[in-house]
């Protein structure tokens, strides 16, 4: 657990290290105006916050660096604390007036991602959402074992989710046979995602047995939004790949190669859609060993029952976090309302 005053150190380390690329010393923070430690206390703090994992120091110098956990604090302290940059972040063209006009999805998309690209100097990402037009086909429920049952749901456009579900104890084969025709009577034809098919699982008459196995059953179904592959779009590589972020991405040529396959960064943006709040994976985080000299700021938007996709940006661990959090955020907002008008205007 770390004090007020090494929570404030460490930020002002962090931010000394984002604006100049250079390690930090004692001294750079005890001669502020803002600041009331001299450099021997100082010095402390930053042994502390190297042992605990958030600051380092290159043999060559005095002064201390970020590690990932520490971009991983600083960041999170951001989010939490809804802070602003000094200045007000970067306006993004064309996605202001998404709200107030219902464009067509592709144009929308791909003129957020450029958007995001160009005020934050990275490279961008914008997944489509899933196709609004499927329904659901089908729903097989089977046992395969005594306590092991799969369900597939197949959509109209042929998109297929399966799960396999363990029990603790031996599952009836009746049970079974029911929850197949049960859900097939009240979802078949139900729109992916639609905001019925809650209620169209409730029924007063079911006894408890049924109620608790419908409940573990159904995530299934509600995988079948996810099913479809999402389509990604990419903006900046440019961007990424420039002279100004060359000294902090020492191989850019992977990291390229690694955002061109897709899988590792859908991947990341799934993860997105999980949260209510901006979704951060900073340099080791990163499933992909490719990505872990970059950082990923990203957040989902969709409709208030439903995420539909996820805005982000790709840059170095330098970056500069506050406009990079506040603008998905902006982004995602935007299109959650420009989404709201399409589904349900």
């Amino acid at each position: 657990m770390l004090t007020e005053r090494q929570e404030l150190i460490l930020d002002l380390a962090v931010e000394g290290y984002l604006k100049t690329g250079q390690p930090v010393g004692s001294r750079a923070i005890s001669d502020r105006d803002d600041v009331d430690w001299g450099p021997s206390t100082v010095r402390a703090e930053f042994a502390v916050l190297e042992r605990e994992g958030y600051l380092t120091h290159p043999h060559t110098s005095a002064g201390r660096v970020p590690t990932d956990a520490g971009y991983r604090r600083y960041a999170d302290d951001l989010i939490e604390s809804r802070v602003r940059p000094a200045q007000a972040a970067p306006q993004m063209p064309g996605v202001s007036g998404l709200s107030q006009v219902r464009r067509e999805v592709d144009e929308a998309l791909r003129e957020t991602t450029a958007a995001l690209a160009q005020a934050n100097d990275l490279l961008a990402l914008v997944t489509a959402p899933p196709s609004s037009t499927a329904t659901i086909h089908r729903i097989e429920v089977l046992r395969l074992h005594a306590r092991v049952v799969v369900v597939v749901a197949i959509a109209d456009n042929g998109d297929v989710a399966k799960r396999v579900f363990t029990f603790d104890s031996p599952v009836d084969s009746g049970l079974v046979e029911w929850a197949s025709s049960f859900l097939n009577e009240r979802l078949a034809g139900l729109g992916i995602g639609s905001r019925t098919i809650t209620a169209r699982l409730e029924d007063p008459e079911l006894g408890d047995h049924e109620r608790r196995f419908l409940g573990e059953i159904r995530a299934a179904v509600e995988e079948l939004a996810e099913a479809s592959p999402q389509e990604l779009y990419m903006e900046g590589t440019a961007r990424l790949l420039s002279e100004s972020h060359a000294a902090d991405i020492p191989q850019p040529d992977g990291v390229v190669r690694a955002l061109e396959g897709r899988v590792s960064v859908l991947s990341v943006l799934r993860s997105a859609l999980r949260e209510r709040s901006v979704f951060l994976c900073i340099g080791e985080e990163n499933p992909e060993p490719a990505l872990r000299s970059v950082s990923m700021v990203s957040a989902s938007y969709g409709l208030g029952y439903r995420n539909l996709g996820a805005v982000g940006v790709v840059g170095p661990l330098r970056m500069d976090y506050a406009t990079a959090i506040d603008s998905v955020r902006d982004a995602a907002g935007e299109l959650s309302r420009f989404f709201a008008t399409v589904y349900e205007g």
